[in-house]
Parts: structure tokens; sequence; C-alpha cells
């Protein structure tokens, strides 16, 4: 049986297909070069956290957090990316095998239909992947060069020249997007507008969301909510910078209801807009 949620804004209030709910938005289409449109997308529980710290310090996603419904949205969020922002951190995780690879899309049987749909659009069969980093220090993934995918290295001016080289030496492309050693939303947009992005994903952390947001280039924010509250002493959360004061404020653009997971406990996918990208 096919998945329906109940749409809650905006009006009129009415069940739809879950399948195909983001696609239809065309985020493709809404940037061009000269103004990147940039997005993110997190998924939280009702205190707010997006993961948890375990006794090591490492960070995972608890498995009650995550939904098949949820992770299709995703796709359908990625398959619509020139390109996507991700972190060296989530590299670590990948190669320890504590988190699966998201770099590429429509490669499983349930999400064919997305590589499909990206040939049908003109897009490139895979996304581009931005690495930012400011440590320079992780593996990179195989599965990028078996899919032939563009890879850039995003770091601050201040990065280890050392290691600067080393990448470079492997034949990536270093973008230089700060003056420090962490990288700037602002300046890593325009760079990418000048490769010829147009559609930016973030799939990284809360330190690349918190960046963009306070130079103004987010765009959009999905966001799905669980009806749970998670707890838990050590967390992370969706911004960990200081207050952003009108950076923060953002408009509700469509909200959708899944009463049915996870276990039951129900869950919204929330979209809103900036007014300040």
């Amino acid at each position: 049986m096919t998945k329906k949620v109940f749409r809650l804004f905006p009006p009129p209030f009415e069940e739809v297909v879950l399948e195909g709910l983001y696609l239809q938005l065309n985020l493709h289409r809404q940037g061009t070069p000269d103004s990147p449109f940039v997005y993110a997308n997190f998924l939280t529980s009702l205190d707010g956290r997006i993961a948890l710290e375990d006794s090591s310090g490492q960070t995972y996603l608890p498995k009650s957090l995550t939904t098949p419904d949820d992770f299709r949205l995703f796709l359908e969020l990625e398959c619509q990316a020139d390109c996507l922002i991700t972190h060296g951190g989530y590299l670590r995780s990948l190669a320890q095998k504590r988190l699966g690879n998201i770099l590429q899309v429509g490669l499983t049987d349930t999400s064919r239909d997305l590589a499909k749909w990206r040939e049908e659009q003109g897009l490139s069969p895979q996304p581009a992947i931005i690495i930012a980093s400011a440590s320079l220090d992780f593996p990179m993934p195989a599965s990028i060069k078996e899919h032939r995918q563009a890879c850039y290295i995003a770091t601050g001016e201040q990065a280890d020249p050392a290691k600067l080289d080393y990448w470079r030496k492997q034949g990536y492309e270093v973008i230089l997007a700060g003056k420090g050693r962490m990288v700037e939303g602002d300046v890593l947009t325009r760079r990418l507008g000048e490769l010829g992005y147009r559609t930016i994903y973030l799939i990284a952390g809360p330190h690349m969301l918190d960046t963009m947001v306070r130079n103004g280039r987010l765009a959009r924010l999905f966001q799905t909510i669980t009806h749970q509250l998670m707890g838990g002493e050590a967390f992370r959360t969706l911004l960990p910078g200081p207050e952003l004061g009108p950076f923060g404020h953002l408009k509700l653009v469509s909200l959708y209801y899944d009463p049915t997971s996870p276990l039951g406990a129900g869950q919204w996918f929330a979209q809103f807009e900036s007014n300040h990208s």
C-alpha cells in the first residue's frame, strides 16, 4: 500500500501520498550560479536532539529517531541537488562503519526511481561532493570515484599547508572559503556558484548550518520532528553557536503529519523559508 500522510499546512487539510512529496518542489530550478539555492535537512526529537554522544565521546544517531519515510524524503531532497556539502567528521564515521553511505542517489531497489528522475531532469547522474573540513584529516570514500562524482575539499585560508599539498597531489581541487581554519558559508556559496553549481544541499552537521544561517545563505530548512522525548546528558542539537537574532527567524512553508511512525508516536515533516537568503 502507498504510504500517505496528512497535510496540515498550507490549507486545505487533506491526505496525500508521501512518495514524491518533496520531488514536486522542483528545488533544482530554484537557484542560479549567481544566487545558488542552499537548503538543509535535519531529523530531530521533540527535545531537539539530532544525535547522542556515547561514553567515548563519539556521536551516534539513535535508531529510534530514524524511519524509512524520513529517509525517503531525505533522498528526494538529495536527488534534486547539483552538489552535496558534507564534512570530515561524517567521512571518518563512514570509514568506521558507524554511519551509512548517503553520498550517492538511486542505488537501491527502493530508490531507483530517483536516479531516473535526475536523468529526466537533465541533471548529472550523481551530485558533486564538497567536503568541508578545518583539520583536513579524513579518509576519502572509494564510492566517490567509483561513481565519477566531482569532488572538492573546502577549508579555510589558515589550513595546514602540508595537508593542502597532500590533497592537491591526490588530484582534488581545494576551495579556500574562510579567513581562518573554518569554512564560511557565504564564501563557500559564492565559490560554488562560480563553479556553476545552482542547487546546494547541506548534509553536513550543525556547524555548517550555523555558518550558512549567520551569513544569510540558507534559503530553505527541512526538518523532520519525531514525537519522542529522547533525553541523554550528552547530545547534539541544530546549532552550536551564540544567539542568532533575526537571522534565525524562519517562515513555515509546509507541514505534514505522519501519525504511524516511529513506533506509532508520529512525526512532522516541516519546511521553513528564510527571509535573509
